[in-house]
């Protein structure tokens, strides 16, 4: 090589120590240009300053490591003419929306620690009697650790009873087991007051919701802190007296499936209570 620069020399230049060098190269992500074969020494080209800031900065930003060398193989079939930028930017694209996603999620955390630590905010919450409604509806019990899947499924079947039929915002009733133990039983509708068609999946039924009491408060936003909300109306009721029939109902007023905007999410919350003499 006739510009070579040892490890110590790429090391000032980059700010990158010595012991990270060692790292990237154990981990395939920066490969000396030159090894010395006697002595081990490890030796950079110049042309290497710009990758090895490249890949500092990615680490930074927590880039698993195998999108990283997927960018870095990406980025070297580039320079040879081999390949386009396409995976490259895909890689970048993928991890900046996860980052996005990293960084909303810890200001709304932000914004609801504020909220909690401040003795004045308090979510509105009413009485209210929910009207009588006939729904289609999937009931099942969730297992302990079963994500939302039953959810997304429960969904499917219920969008496939009802068509392309106009119906009312989607709910659920869920026992409070679901969220104090993880697992419990669940009841997914959709309004829909046509009679349930003979091809629907086997999973849907009709259903008449009853008019319901309950502590009712709307949910603005993503549902980071829907658990602020569940407290909001959980208190109500404990402060007026209200017994509970261990079951809440959400309605989701405004969801995933209406806009790819979290903010512009409104989801019901109701905390429905007992009947007095139950």
């Amino acid at each position: 090589m006739t510009e070579r620069l040892t490890i110590g020399e790429f090391s000032r230049i980059t700010h990158l120590s010595i012991r990270t060098l060692r790292r990237y190269h154990e981990q395939d992500l920066l490969v000396p240009a030159e090894i010395d074969s006697v002595t081990g020494y490890r030796y950079y080209a110049p042309a290497q300053v710009r990758p090895a800031q490249t890949i500092r900065r990615f680490r930074d930003l927590d880039l698993p490591l195998a999108d990283l060398r997927r960018f870095l193989a990406a980025e070297e079939d580039d320079r040879r003419g081999e390949a386009d930028r396409d995976t490259a930017r895909q890689v970048v694209a993928a991890h900046l929306r996860r980052l996005e996603d990293r960084l909303g999620r810890t200001q709304r955390a932000v914004e609801a620690l504020r909220e909690l630590l401040d003795p004045g905010a308090e979510r509105t919450v009413t009485l209210e009697v929910l009207p009588p409604r006939r729904v289609y509806a999937v009931s099942l019990d969730v297992p302990e650790g079963a994500g939302l899947d039953w959810y997304d499924a429960a969904m499917r079947d219920l969008d496939a009873a009802a068509g392309h039929r106009p119906v009312l915002p989607p709910g659920g009733r869920y026992a409070h087991e679901l969220f104090t133990e993880g697992h419990g039983h669940a009841t997914v509708y959709l309004p829909a007051e046509a009679p349930l068609p003979p091809d629907a999946p086997d999973t849907v039924r009709e259903l008449l919701l009853p008019g319901r009491t309950a502590a009712v408060a709307t949910h603005q936003g993503p549902h980071d802190d829907l658990d602020l909300t569940y407290a909001a109306v959980g208190s109500y009721a404990a402060r007026h007296g209200l017994r509970s029939q261990d079951l809440v109902e959400e309605v989701y007023l405004v969801g995933p499936r209406d806009t790819d905007q979290p903010e512009r999410w409104r989801t019901l919350i109701a905390w429905l209570t007992a009947p007095d003499g139950d």
